[in-house]
């Protein structure tokens, strides 16, 4: 029989351990708060987002200027109407559920982002979540021996048989009440992982498919420094980027044939597109038009579904973003591919526009991403004179505007 002394220190490690997973629990409460309410407005240290930084919130002297600052701010969450602010809506939060996310944002300590690492931070993550699951299952199987323990304990305490851990197991399985509560987990962890392959649907980073000739990025637009718009020069002016025909090729490799036997070769194929043997014959401008000319066809990289809508030259020309913000350093790479969300967080134009992307690349979460941090620049830009003549006038303000507040978030804008 075990000695009651035993059974009370079982049970103290127990109660123990339950302690710190509650507080655990406790401690995150704030940030749980601020990430689900508070974030899709607010930054924590890194500017105005849609609504002023959160580390301004008790400067602001809409709350200082009274007896109780905190107070105040409770009251404002709660209602922000009753301050005369319609922007913002109110927040069904109490006064504890408030103050654990003031706490929050005053202990927050922003995660040092690298600017140019070459490493591969998606695996580290991932490596990182593996070993948190072989931690959960350690303290799980813990914990089932503990109550076992415990359990066989009491139980020798009255005289009564005791179990084995799987026979405790086999036992507890064989209730029915328990086994509707296996059942519904069950079903939602399988829902949870459904739900997750969903999501992954139509997720192509990282897509690279073979093309019918080995062009490289990397010596054109790198090495040799020829613009992106060159190449894709309907990305100034129309819907589509384009491809470049092979007319434009040879405005450089009818005189360059490559230096070794492999570039030559793949330079051949465009000479073999006009019906001409680059080995052989020479080619001639005057000539184009009786050659027998077959496109090249290339293989689709980028590939938005039927009911989306992008426009280049919105985005290119109006916009005046850079072809990396979203593509990625295409001059260091061969061929064409799908840049990565991490990738493109490292770009020196996004990160000085002060866009961070959270969701896959081509996803539609990943475009809000930037409409929601990417501010218009209206100044130099005489589409949006007249709506930005009209924006000041209606928000009475000279701050910045972000693509969302000038409709950028509306549904018929991209979706047919």
């Amino acid at each position: 029989m075990v000695s009651l002394t035993n059974l009370k220190l079982r049970v103290l490690f127990l109660s123990v351990l339950c302690f710190l997973s509650f507080n655990s629990v406790a401690q995150s409460e704030g940030e749980q708060i601020f990430k689900s309410v508070c974030a899709a407005c607010h930054s924590i240290g890194e500017g105005k987002l849609i609504g002023p930084d959160a580390k301004e919130w008790m400067t602001s002297e809409r709350f200082t200027s009274t007896e109780d600052p905190e107070g105040t701010l409770i009251k404002y969450v709660q209602n922000p109407a009753a301050f005369g602010v319609i922007e913002m809506p109110a927040q069904a939060l109490s006064a504890d559920e408030i103050k654990a996310v003031l706490n929050y944002i005053n202990e927050y300590v922003p995660e040092e982002k690298p600017v140019a690492v070459s490493s591969d931070l998606s695996e580290e993550e991932e490596d990182n979540a593996i070993s948190n699951i072989y931690i959960y299952i350690i303290v799980l199987l813990l914990l089932i021996f503990i109550l076992t323990s415990v359990k066989n304990s009491l139980k020798e305490s009255l005289s009564q048989p005791t179990e084995t851990v799987l026979e405790s197991v086999k036992n507890y399985i064989t209730i029915n009440r328990n086994k509707i509560i296996i059942g519904f987990i069950l079903f939602v962890s399988i829902m949870y992982l459904v739900y997750n392959l969903m999501m992954g649907v139509g997720v192509v980073e990282k897509y690279q498919p073979d093309q019918p000739i080995a062009f490289s990025h990397e010596i054109h637009a790198g090495l040799n420094g020829v613009d992106c718009n060159y190449c894709h020069s309907s990305a100034k002016n129309s819907a589509h980027s384009g491809v470049p025909s092979a007319n434009v090729c040879m405005n450089c490799h009818a005189v360059v044939k490559g230096g070794d036997d492999e570039a030559k070769n793949e330079i051949g194929k465009i000479w073999k597109s006009f019906g001409l043997d680059i080995e052989t014959d020479d080619f001639d401008w005057n000539k184009v038009d009786t050659y027998t000319q077959t496109p090249i066809e290339w293989v689709r990289v980028h590939n938005l579904p039927d009911h989306a809508y992008f426009n280049h030259a919105q985005h290119v020309t109006v916009g005046g973003l850079e072809c990396q913000q979203c593509h990625g350093n295409m001059q260091e790479k061969t061929v064409g591919q799908v840049a990565t969300a991490e990738e493109l967080n490292k770009i020196d134009y996004n990160i000085k526009d002060g866009i961070e992307f959270d969701h896959p690349t081509l996803t539609m979460g990943w475009c809000i991403d930037c409409h929601r941090q990417k501010e218009v620049n209206m100044e130099e830009n005489d589409y949006y004179t007249e709506m930005h003549k009209n924006l000041k006038e209606k928000h009475g303000t000279e701050e910045g505007f972000t693509v969302d507040m000038i409709g950028g978030l509306e549904c018929g804008k991209c979706h047919y």
